[in-house]
């Protein structure tokens, strides 16, 4: 088959302290807007900061994502919930464990290298090799060859009809560079910015690539801020000091929506909140303490309480707008039964136990732990709340050194198969949990290229994680963000990574 379409510890030393007396720290902090495109300096301040700019060492942090994608490119994008070209202009699959990608041609990196197959080769080996989170959905790539220049063939031990999906996230570096973490630094790519600094818990410098393949940005600067603290951003959106904002936390639209000269907007989104249970420890190996945790909390009350019009009641493992999502009948609130689930369980007088949440995590994290929290105590579970610095979270989670874990995540390609397959399976070892019912389902999907049979196979996937209350899903977020009225071309797509190139100020 072929598809060839159209043409760390946040210690900031210069932190800038906003507040209606300290303008002028908040001028100290960026530069301003400008009406002449030649000089124009875009300010974007993101809820978070990226920890790094090596995205194959952070692939799904959404934070090193937006930063990097400005800059480096990858094979496809995903539109409408399906791959579209990007440096790859065609593919095609001349057998079920095959796949051949035609590389745009003409395209060079910032430094006027020219862009090659060895360029995706070097990029996606290295990426393989780090064993990180994007690892299951590339598992089964036994090799990766540069047949010329610009062709690339990926070979793998089993059909793979998800690999097109799964490339708009395998972003391009210089493959003979990619394996030395200098690089990363200030990582050089094909895109329509080149990065100019990255300095820790300050900013993000990137301007304009004239040699760009593409559309040419319109300003001729990008600057991605550190502010920490919503109050904050808030503060310089409204002195000027600050162009685009995203992630407003529901408490503060009101504020922001009514400023002068800010133009607010909302749309779907990837992300949601979940709680993980660790299955590798007691008593969360148990069904009915799981049942029973999820029975014991108010969800529906606390997220119309707490997100209003920006989120609503999660129906299934990933959000409705991700490609293979179903309905499913959410866990009713009835203490009762969650009293008698744990009596069953042998847990009568409930348990003692913890939940980690990373700081500035997300909209109302903090609100959400503790509405959670006060519901268990009223069954006799007692959560010890434990709100860590990201850097710590970030270790802590990925050495399973917890009992609940509760975080945004996001669907990073739209496709169900992202979530599902990468943090589910056996394979994936992300939470202790292993259904191999759910593994053959699993690999159904991943092999087929029929859209019909997928969705129905992940529809199969999600009710098996519902019904074994893997974790608790309560509810799927919406984008939102703040731009200044003379801000124009921004979109904030449903990934959350908004593209800056065609974005200018008047």
């Amino acid at each position: 088959m072929r598809f060839s379409p159209p043409s760390t510890a946040r210690s900031r030393i210069r932190r800038c302290l906003v507040s209606a007396a300290l303008v002028v720290g908040l001028s100290a902090c960026s530069g301003s807007g400008g009406s002449d495109s030649d000089g124009q300096v875009l300010r974007y301040a993101p809820q978070l900061f990226p920890v790094s700019l090596d995205v194959q060492q952070y692939p799904a942090e959404e934070a090193v994502q937006t930063t990097v994608q400005q800059a480096l490119e990858t094979l496809t994008v995903m539109k409408d919930g399906q791959p579209a070209p990007k440096l790859a202009t065609s593919w095609e699959n001349p057998d079920e464990k095959t796949w051949v990608f035609h590389l745009r041609e003409g395209v060079k990196f910032s430094d006027g290298i020219p862009f090659t197959a060895k360029d995706v080769k070097g990029s996606v080996e290295r990426l393989i090799s780090l064993k990180g989170s994007l690892a299951p959905l590339l598992s089964s790539i036994t090799a990766v060859d540069a047949t010329d220049d610009h062709t690339v063939t990926f070979h793998t031990a089993e059909p793979l009809g998800t690999l097109p999906s799964t490339l708009s996230l395998v972003f391009i570096g210089q493959g003979d560079k990619v394996g030395d973490d200098a690089y990363w630094q200030k990582p050089i790519g094909t895109g329509p910015f080149k990065i100019d600094s990255f300095s820790p818990d300050d900013k993000v410098v990137l301007s304009r690539n004239d040699g760009y393949w593409g559309p040419k940005a319109k300003v001729e600067t990008l600057q991605i801020l550190d502010m920490p603290e919503i109050a904050a951003r808030i503060t310089a959106l409204n002195n000027n000091e600050v162009d685009v904002l995203a992630a407003i936390p529901p408490d503060q639209v009101a504020e922001v929506s009514g400023m002068d000269g800010i133009k607010y907007g909302t749309g779907p989104s990837y992300n949601y909140y979940f709680i993980w249970f660790n299955h590798n420890n007691k008593p969360f190996d148990n069904l009915k303490v799981r049942q029973a945790m999820l029975h014991a909390i108010d969800i529906k009350g606390t997220v119309e309480d707490l997100f209003g019009d920006l989120g609503t009641v999660a129906q299934a493992p990933i959000t409705q707008a991700v490609f293979g999502a179903t309905q499913l009948e959410p866990y009713s609130y009835d203490p009762e039964l969650a009293k008698r689930l744990l009596a069953e369980a042998g847990y009568p007088n409930g348990f003692s136990t913890s939940m980690q949440w990373p700081l500035e995590g997300g909209p109302n994290i903090r609100a959400l732990a503790q509405a959670f929290i006060s519901d268990w105590a009223k069954v006799g579970i007692k959560v010890q709340p434990l709100e860590k610095e990201r850097a710590t979270w970030l270790k802590d989670f990925g050495a399973m050194k917890w009992d609940l874990n509760l975080q945004t995540n996001t669907t990073g390609t739209g496709d169900a198969d992202f979530t599902l397959n990468r943090l589910y399976t056996c394979a994936a070892k992300r939470l202790g949990y292993c259904n191999k019912e759910l593994d053959t389902i699993m690999a159904k999907a991943r092999a087929s290229l029929d859209q019909n049979e997928r969705k129905s196979l992940y529809a199969q996937a999600a009710k098996i994680l519902w019904d074994d209350a893997v974790a608790i899903f309560p509810v799927d977020l919406k984008n939102n963000y703040a731009i200044r009225d003379n801000v124009k071309g921004f979109e904030m797509p449903v990934n959350g990574r908004p593209d800056f190139s065609q974005v200018s100020i008047e």
